[in-house]
Parts: structure tokens; C-alpha cells; sequence
């Protein structure tokens, strides 16, 4: 696509660079454009779901924009600032301090994907007054006293503790039996941790889910043999997997289907989710393998996939899209409410939205709590179907009825 195109190009040229992207937009009348950041990885590894969650702010950018922008400042449009943050907690941190240092006027930023890219970020956006919305997982992002970061998703520890009682539920529901034992394969990423913590912290003792196997790995993979293997050997009723890399996801499963080891799988995060699953795996290999994710395209939001896929071609709208689409909503309500482009006044916004039920994001409400985590949130729960992952819970956003995976 020729956006992307222009900015990895950008990006090798300047690393770590902001690139605004919105142009010299005015307002009716001439009004200048409101800044929100995006910082989010645009080069390395983690390119393409920083760079799916810059289409789906474009999207928001695009619609806040349609529909009037930000009227108590006389129509002011909304402007994206797109920052690298690179591939690696160090890059992060640098490109934060220059975001900063360089775009004094942005009133607020969303971003970084990784939790551990985040935590980085944040350190240095708390310094500076600029409020951060996050769709990343971890509980330390929320732990740590700041007050201008907002955790729209379900922490990692919320999430684990949600849904694994709804996949017991499930298993019991269509084989007549509760899974016994698991195994746990994980990446070291603070996302993943954080929900391993939390099972073993009691969730797991409390389901009565023995754990016969536990693995944590450096990302990238470059062979899952011993892994699987050890799968393989454990025989456990389910398998929860926890990779933030593709490359991971796609390497796990393969050797799962060399070694045939075939065991209900349960990951947590989108990486076995993404469209390109799709380049090197038989999409029979991936059916009926579920995630439990913060956000997904859901039920009500069918043309706005429909714009994501005819603008962008991407094929169904995962969470990097869809919550950084939000995010720009977010945004808009948050200066109608500060009615300023003081940095300081919208994080005040956004510390006091009450905003009603989300529209973007599953469960709860627009609003925060003491410690930046958004009310209420839940979270979705998707299932390899047919070649498409699809939403399955919660029942009221759900596209398809659930289906245990077949031993």
C-alpha cells in the first residue's frame, strides 16, 4: 500500500522519526488541526501490527473529522503524528523523548503495542504531562501511581481471569467432561507473563486445572521441537499458548502438526490471529483454535470492516485496528469536554469521562478509574472458523456460536 510504503521508506531514511501524516488539515475556518500521536512500531519485527493500528486511527481520524471535528474549538480537525518506536524497549524510550522534545503542540498519544515497549513510553510521556491511551495488557502499566496513562483493554491478569472460567464452561458444555490438566507455553514479553502470573497466582487452583508443563521462551523462535515435545509428553487436557510474535505462533503450530500432537489449543493476544496465519499455514490446521483478546471486529460494526478491508485490505479488523480507531473517539469527547488543547486539561477529561456504555470496546464504559484502567472492561473471545477467526463471546457481539476444538 502506497501509505506504507512511504513510511517504512521514511523510516529507513530517519529512524525513529515522526512522520505527520495528516497534511496542514484546517478547520472551516482555517482553524489549526488538533495533534494526536501514535507510537507505535513501524519498522522491525513488530511492523505490522503498528502499522494495522495506524490504519485504524486513520479511520477514526477520518470519521472524527466527517463528523465536524472538535466543535468547541471552532471545528478544529484532528491530525496524526505517526512515531516509530522500533523493535526494542531502547528504541521505544528514545523515540518517546523525541516525540516529545519534537512535537510540542500534541494534546495526547496512543500507543505502543508491546507492554513492554509501553512501560517504556510511559515513563516518559507521565514527565511530560501527555496523556496516553494503551490498548496493551499489562497490570504494571496501571501499578505504578501515573496518572495520564489510560488502559482501555482488560489487564492481562483481568483478562485471564475472565476467560478461562468461560473455556471451562465451554469444554464441559460440549464434551459432558472439565478439563484437568494444562500445559502453558509462553513468550517473556510483560503482557504474556502477566497472564501466566495470574494463573498461577490461584486462577488455575481455583478451576481445578493442574499445570503438567511450563515453558517460557525468548522471542524469536528459532526452533519449537523441544517445545512441542514437551507438549507431547505432558498429554494435557488443553494447551494455553502465549506468543506476541507471528513467527512464533505460526512455528508452534506447525510443529504441533508434524509432531501430531493434537491438543486443544488456547492462546491469549492475536498473534494466531493475524491475516498473514494465513501465508503459511493451512487454514485447516487452525480451526477451531481460540484467544481470548481485548477487542475484535464484533457484531454492529460491519462497515467499518468493510471500509478497513476495501481501504487497507485487510481481511477482518483485529484489535489493533479497531482500538486505535476508538482512540480517536476517545479523544474527541475528551477536548469537547476540556474544550482546550491544553495537554494537561484533556488528561483532566479523560480522568473524569463519563461517556456511557463503550462502542469500541467490549464491556464496561468510556470512563477510567483511579489508576487509568478503563470501567468495566472485558474482553472477546475469537475462534479459528471456517478460515476466519470470528467472535464467539460475548454472546450480544458475537458473529458465531463457539465450537469446542476436537481432540
Amino acid at each position: 500500500m502506497r501509505t506504507l510504503r512511504k513510511l517504512l521508506l521514511a523510516s529507513a531514511a530517519a529512524p525513529f522519526a515522526a512522520l505527520a501524516l495528516a497534511g496542514t488539515a484546517m478547520g472551516q475556518d482555517g482553524t489549526e488541526p488538533v495533534q494526536i500521536g501514535l507510537i507505535v512500531p513501524v519498522s522491525g519485527i513488530y511492523a505490522r501490527p503498528g502499522q494495522v493500528m495506524q490504519m485504524g486511527a486513520e479511520l477514526g481520524i477520518e470519521d472524527v473529522n466527517a463528523a465536524g471535528g472538535i466543535s468547541c474549538l471552532d471545528g478544529a480537525l484532528l491530525e496524526l503524528v505517526v512515531i516509530d518506536s522500533g523493535d526494542s524497549v531502547e528504541k521505544a524510550t528514545n523515540a518517546a523523548q523525541r516525540m516529545v522534545a519534537e512535537y510540542p503542540d500534541l494534546v495526547g498519544a496512543t500507543g505502543a503495542y508491546l507492554s513492554s515497549f509501553t512501560l517504556a513510553v510511559t515513563e516518559v510521556t507521565e514527565r511530560a504531562n501527555l496523556p496516553l491511551l494503551t490498548l496493551s495488557y499489562s497490570d504494571l502499566i496501571t501499578e505504578r501511581g501515573f496518572k495520564n496513562v489510560f488502559q482501555t483493554s482488560a489487564t492481562a491478569g483481568a483478562q485471564a481471569s475472565i476467560a478461562l472460567p468461560i473455556i471451562m464452561d465451554l469444554a464441559e458444555k460440549q464434551t459432558g467432561e472439565r478439563p484437568n490438566t494444562v500445559a502453558i507455553i509462553t513468550d517473556n514479553t510483560a503482557a504474556s507473563l502477566s497472564s501466566v502470573e495470574r494463573m498461577k497466582s490461584g486462577l488455575l487452583d481455583e478451576l481445578g486445572l493442574e499445570v503438567v508443563m511450563e515453558e517460557v521462551f525468548t522471542p524469536p523462535l528459532a526452533d519449537a521441537s523441544a517445545l512441542v515435545q514437551r507438549v507431547r509428553t505432558s498429554r494435557p487436557d488443553l494447551l494455553f499458548f502465549l506468543p506476541t510474535v507471528i513467527s512464533d505462533a505460526n512455528l508452534i503450530l506447525q510443529k504441533m502438526q508434524e509432531f501430531r500432537v493434537d491438543v486443544p489449543t488456547i492462546s491469549f493476544g492475536i498473534a494466531i490471529a493475524e491475516p498473514e496465519v494465513l501465508n503459511v499455514m493451512d487454514p485447516a490446521l487452525l480451526e477451531g483454535v481460540m484467544s481470548a483478546v481485548a477487542n475484535w471486529g464484533v457484531k454492529g460494526q460491519e462497515d467499518l470492516i468493510q471500509r478497513l478491508n476495501e481501504r487497507y485490505g485487510e481481511p477482518w479488523m483485529t484489535q489493533n485496528a479497531i482500538s486505535t480507531y476508538g482512540d480517536m473517539w476517545i479523544f474527541k469527547t475528551a477536548l469537547e469536554e476540556a474544550c482546550s488543547r491544553d495537554r494537561e486539561a484533556v488528561a483532566e477529561a479523560l480522568r473524569n469521562l463519563d461517556a456511557g456504555p463503550s462502542k469500541y470496546y467490549p464491556g464496561g464504559t468510556i470512563s477510567f478509574d483511579e489508576k487509568g484502567r478503563r470501567d468495566g472492561a472485558s474482553l472477546t473471545i475469537i475462534q479459528w472458523q471456517d478460515g476466519v477467526p470470528v467472535t464467539v463471546f460475548p454472546g450480544e457481539l458475537a458473529v458465531a456460536e463457539p465450537r469446542w476444538p476436537s481432540e
